[in-house]
Formats: structure tokens, sequence, C-alpha cells
């Protein structure tokens, strides 16, 4: 039986349903279109994202089950605290969008190059806007590791991560996790479940699930001060 995917209109912003996404591959939804502000917050805004790899279209994804992490429950692994308590890992939020976006990039085999040119300098205007944002762990003044993602109200879209030194990304995840949560925060989207994210506490939900959430939770704000450029504590409950 032929499969058809929908090709997106070079004009017209609209996306099919994500229900309507595919099983195999899971979450293909269409191909086409652009990265365009506008295009991507119209996708992220609607579970769906961009990927795809060199010489290919732009693909557009909305999986299920799709992987996620409660900002309210998460709870770092006892070696990440101790390990922070020893080493002091300084943690920032919206200070180095652009090194992060590109340190993702970098970290990638020659096989898993979907961060493009492309697809940094999208996401790189889309920090410009306000609507990405980073969180950067320094140790010695070195930008040693972070994550990155699009905000959608009370839902942060997590994109990617990166680490040079030990337990980096996961010191990123578990201070972001918290400050999310102190500001209104209420789900984190890492898209698809793999041994590292389930490692960390991520679990699935259903498309049905994940999508009644995300209708709710965009229309809500985390407080103003969230995504201002700072420096983050260690989260109380953990000091």
């Amino acid at each position: 039986m032929a499969i058809y995917l929908t090709e997106l209109d070079s004009e017209n912003l609209s996306f099919p349903s994500p229900f309507e996404a595919l099983d195999d591959p899971n979450g293909l939804l269409a191909f086409g279109g652009d990265l365009s502000v506008a295009r991507l917050l119209t996708a992220y805004h609607n579970g769906i994202f961009p990927w795809y790899g060199p010489d290919e279209p732009i693909l557009w994804w909305s999986p299920s089950p799709r992987a996620v992490f409660d900002p309210k429950t998460f709870k770092p692994a006892r070696s990440v605290k101790k390990f922070q308590r020893k080493h002091q890992y300084q943690v920032s939020i919206n200070q180095a969008f652009d090194q992060v976006i590109d340190q993702c990039a970098a970290m990638r085999s020659a096989e898993e190059t979907w961060l493009s040119s492309d697809m940094r300098s999208a996401y790189k205007q889309l920090a410009a806007l306000g609507h990405a944002h980073s969180v950067e762990v320094w140790h010695n003044n070195q930008l040693i590791g972070g994550l990155y993602g699009i905000s959608v109200g009370q839902l942060f879209c997590g994109e990617s991560m990166f680490s040079v030194q030990s337990n980096a990304s996961k010191i990123a995840l578990w201070y972001f996790c918290s400050h999310f949560k102190q500001h209104g925060g209420q789900l984190i989207d890492c898209q698809v479940l793999n041994d590292h994210t389930q490692s960390l506490g991520a679990f699935e939900l259903e498309r049905e699930e994940f999508i009644k959430s995300l209708l709710s939770l965009r229309q809500q704000v985390v407080s103003k001060s969230c995504f201002q450029p700072q420096w983050l504590t260690q989260p109380i409950e953990e000091q």
C-alpha cells in the first residue's frame, strides 16, 4: 500500500494534524516548507518538530509515545548531587545560546549531522526573538555543557544537550528543572525516549495525552523572569 506524505506549501504555514503522523517511521508527518520563525513556532505550538539529515528535505515529526520530564518530580541521581557538591560547576541561563547550539552540533558524529548550519541559524533567530533558550554549565570560566530548547507557554521543548566534562549536561537539566518549576513550568518535552533520557527520569505519554497537555500549557505563561539571562543557584531542596 502506497503511503503519501503531506508536502508543505511554501506560503501556507498550516500542518496536518499530529494524529495523521505515520507509525513507521514513528511520527513522520510532513516534508518541505522552510525553517522560518513563523513556521517553527507554528510547529512547536502543535507538537511538531523538524529533524532531517544531509541531502534530505525538511522532515516534520510528531512521534507517539512522547518522552517528557516532569520538572515537579525530577530528582537528580545521588552521584550527580555528590559530584556537584565537590566540583561546584556554575550554571547560567540564556548567556551563551549560540555557543551551546554550536557545541551540540559539534558533538554529533558524521551520521548525526541533523544540526546543520541552516538549522542552527533558524534556532538562533528564535533565540534572538525570545522563543528559544539555553542553559549553560561552566567550569573555570569555560563552557563545558548545556542544553537548549523552545518555550511554549508552560511547556519547554528540549532539543539537544551536550557535555564535554563529566555530568555537565545532567547538572544543566537538574538546575533547569528546578528553575523552570519555580517559575510555573509544568512539562519538558524531550521527543523520543532513549536509554540516556530514561536514565535521567524521562517517561512516555501517548500522543493523545501529550497533545492534550500541550493545548492546555501553551495557553499559560511562566513568570517573566524565568528566561532572563542569569546565574542559577543550586536547587534549594538539594542544598
